[in-house]
């Protein structure tokens, strides 16, 4: 009997000793220890023994009686043969760096597409649209913030809405979402869904499990339900006031929690950011454009001399001072005495008001700009049945309208007018803006207009001296009345410049001034008292000869022509010769102007398409 049997016949013969002593012993409580004795050895024995394994090797640790190293194999001694058993010799097994694999280490390859670089760089370097003015690039940037959110957050739709205090309503400013067509494109008034609660609360709202029955009455933005079981919202707040919410939906339940409030609160301080960098680059877009219109009206080079060289001067300006899709200029003519609409400029396809209409001043909109010569703002003329011109206007135009009063002086010389299809687009600012600055315009409408009506009661042309047109008829008429009825004979002659190079590069400036007063002058020498001399256009000169014959008067326009070809007129450094062609008319027995011009005008037709330097006459 070897060791390990001697050990375990030791260890099961102390259980009939314990139960011996227990028959043996009278006291009660000696028999109560050695039942409890009893019990735990043989848990002992039970529970927390591991002497025989189940293939039968024992896996008691004792290295003094069993080497694991030894190999006994199971022999049949049917042969009666047997085999020495010696150790086996087998190198132990090492880890090193050769055969060890950290766990996190890839173990596949990703594959990288060929055209991995241009696609990154087409991403991370696209421009926004050209065209598109400063608003159209803060919508580009949100585009893009709104993808990060909806990609980072595994969303079905990431949405930012403006937040419209003044009409408690909600606009989608933009949205990225995997069923974009279900987007409703309205705005939204405030009521009791979830918005509508992170409006009047001011605080994110979070949603982990919607029920599928109460989907569309608290998410209103879609058109039809789409299974959203998360939502999360949050406000952003610019200056104090909350202007705009950025919110995030899933189909899936509890896909997001506070800490994604968190992190879109990260993603509110990008987008205000980026708000008031582009308020400030717009304003002061805003102020370079007003500052250029107002530096362009009363610039060296703009000329008010004519109603058309104001108004193209005017609408250049007003152009960068305010955005506008129509402008019309309502003038006061002062020899009439009436408001007219004198330019009308639409940039749209919609039917507008008409040049030449005269203003209605009660019952209409400007006319109240008239009479008061207050600004008059609507921020939605389709509100209501407003009347901007006339009281039998039918226009479409609905938008936004603005009437600026043109006051200098306690007199008002007209109103301009503006108007956008966008409503709610003219603020105060833009108001007080416009009325300091058309100050400028109305100061040179005032001088343009006293000029027109000092012009109105000159008699003569204030480049030549000569009589002006109006001027140059009266007398004329009662000339020939007079001729008439003396029964004296009379002559017309209509002298104008003949064309010439006007190129300011070959002068160094424009000739023209110095021709028009060195041949008005020539002309001006070679009247005589009973002669009527006027200016009755650019370049046209008249003459009339009262009792003189008509044959005399050509002799006398020829000799003219001669002096005038041959006579040098410097211009700067240089010396240039210039000629005019003249129409000779009878005036004999007839006493209708218009006759008499019509007649002189075909004779100096004649002369011009002789070449020039030419004398014709009719009778």
């Amino acid at each position: 009997m070897d060791k390990r049997q001697k050990k375990r016949l030791l260890i099961f013969l102390l259980v009939p000793v314990l139960a011996t002593l227990l028959f043996i012993s009278d006291d009660l409580l000696l028999r109560v220890i050695i039942i409890a004795v009893i019990i735990i050895y043989v848990a002992f024995i039970i529970f927390l023994r591991d002497s025989v394994r189940l293939d039968g090797k024992y896996s008691i640790n004792e290295d003094s009686d069993f080497d694991s190293e030894y190999s006994i194999p199971s022999a049949s001694d049917q042969d009666g043969s047997f085999k020495i058993i010696t150790k086996t010799n087998t190198e132990a097994e090492v880890i090193t760096a050769s055969n060890y694999a950290p766990e996190f280490k890839a173990h596949k390859t990703t594959l990288i597409p060929p055209d991995l670089k241009e696609r990154f760089e087409e991403i991370a370097t696209e421009l926004p649209p050209a065209e598109i003015g400063n608003d159209g690039q803060f919508a580009f940037a949100l585009e893009k913030i709104l993808t990060v959110i909806k990609d980072a957050y595994s969303a079905h739709t990431a949405i930012f809405f403006w937040y419209n205090k003044k009409k408690e309503k909600l606009s989608i400013e933009k949205f990225v979402s995997a069923s974009p067509q279900e987007i409703a494109k309205r705005k939204f008034d405030i009521e009791d869904d979830i918005l509508s609660k992170i409006v009047q609360k001011s605080e994110p709202e979070l949603l982990s499990d919607i029920s599928p029955a109460a989907e569309s009455d608290v998410i209103r933005y879609y058109d039809k339900a789409q299974k959203i079981r998360s939502f999360v919202g949050v406000p952003l707040f610019y200056e104090g006031s909350l202007i705009a919410i950025l919110a995030v939906d899933s189909k899936v339940g509890d896909a997001f929690g506070i800490e994604t409030i968190y992190s879109l609160g990260r993603f509110v301080r990008v987008i205000t950011m980026i708000i008031q960098f582009f308020e400030e680059k717009h304003t002061d877009t805003i102020t370079q454009q007003r500052l250029k219109g107002l530096l362009n009206l009363i610039g060296p080079e703009t000329n008010f001399d004519t109603e058309d060289e104001l108004l193209s001067s005017m609408q250049s300006a007003l152009s960068e001072l305010i955005e506008w899709d129509a402008m019309v200029f309502v003038y006061f003519k002062p020899v009439e005495q009436k408001f007219e609409i004198l330019k009308v400029v639409n940039k749209t396809s919609l039917k507008y008001i008409g040049k030449g209409l005269q203003i209605d001043l009660t019952g209409t909109l400007v006319g109240k700009a008239i009479l008061s010569g207050i600004p008059v703002k609507i921020d939605d003329t389709a509100a209501d049945n407003y009347k901007r011109f006339s009281k039998s206007e039918d226009l479409t135009f609905d938008g936004s309208f603005l009437a600026i009063p043109l006051i200098y002086g306690n007199q008002n010389f007209g109103v301009l007018c503006f108007e956008s299809l966008k409503k709610n687009i003219y603020t105060n600012s833009d108001v007080k803006f416009l009325k300091h600055s058309v100050h400028i315009i109305s100061y040179i409408i005032y001088s343009h207009s006293s000029q027109t009506l000092i012009k109105s009661l000159m008699a003569l042309d204030m480049e030549t001296r000569a009589l002006n047109r109006n001027t140059f008829i009266e007398r004329l008429t009662s000339d020939l009345y007079k001729a008439n009825m003396l029964k004296l004979p009379g002559a017309l002659t209509l002298i104008k410049i003949d064309e010439f190079l006007e190129q300011e590069s070959l002068f160094d400036g424009d000739p023209f001034p110095k021709v028009l007063k060195t041949i008005s002058e020539s002309i001006a020498e070679e009247m005589t008292p009973i002669n009527i001399f006027g200016r009755i256009d650019e370049k046209i000169f008249a003459v009339y000869f009262f009792n003189t014959d008509p044959k005399k008067a050509f002799v006398w326009a020829e000799k003219l022509r001669v002096k005038i070809a041959r006579m040098p007129i410097a211009i700067v450094s240089k010396q240039n010769t210039y000629t005019v062609s003249i129409g000779v008319a009878s005036t004999h027995g007839k006493i209708d102007t218009d006759e008499v011009f019509h007649n002189a005008e075909l004779a100096l037709q004649k002369a011009v398409e002789k070449g020039g330097n030419t004398v014709k006459s009719v009778s």
